[in-house]
């Protein structure tokens, strides 16, 4: 009779223990997804300046330079309501300046940079979209739902352009 009294606050503790590890894991999962965002804003920000810097060349097109100016410009100062759909037209008229050969060849540095850009652009999308699938899947689970483990923190979120930029960066 005197062991189920000292299994019964064991069970209960281990429970809150089980419980306590998964609110922590969830926790850890949203900072790292909010990390890769951060990681992520930082590499398209820069992408944006290094747009525009393409823009000062006097030999460029104009109507190439105007829309290429316009994108960066928009994928700068973007509320993230509408950033899928600037980044995505950046991510387009840097395709269209990329296919100006003599324009690659005269500034190699500048194009270098791009790409080097572009690679840090793929890891980052590829980090911050395996963020947003792991701690939906782990949100998405009965005891994190029954428990409400994840508080108040909203549902991480993947991105239009993510998937958009992948598939222009594999071109």
């Amino acid at each position: 009779m005197d062991l189920p009294i000292f299994v019964a606050p064991l069970i209960i503790l281990l429970i809150i223990w089980y419980l306590t590890f998964s609110a922590t894991r969830l926790d850890r999962l949203h900072q790292r997804v909010e990390t890769s965002w951060a990681n992520l804003d930082a590499i398209l920000q820069r992408r944006a300046s290094l747009a525009l810097e393409l823009t000062h060349f006097p030999e460029t097109d104009p109507a190439a330079n105007l829309l290429l100016t316009s994108a960066a410009h928009h994928a700068r100062a973007a509320d993230i309501s509408v950033r899928s759909e600037a980044e995505s037209s950046l991510t387009a008229a840097l395709l269209l300046l990329r296919q100006e050969s003599w324009l690659v060849e005269k500034h190699p540095d500048l194009f270098e940079e791009l790409d080097q850009i572009t690679e840090r652009l793929k890891v980052g999308i590829s980090l911050h979209v395996e963020g947003v699938s792991a701690a939906r899947a782990r949100r998405s689970k009965l005891i994190y739902r029954i428990f409400r483990l994840a508080g108040k923190a909203p549902l991480p979120v993947k991105y239009a352009f993510e998937d958009d930029s992948l598939v222009e960066i594999k071109r």
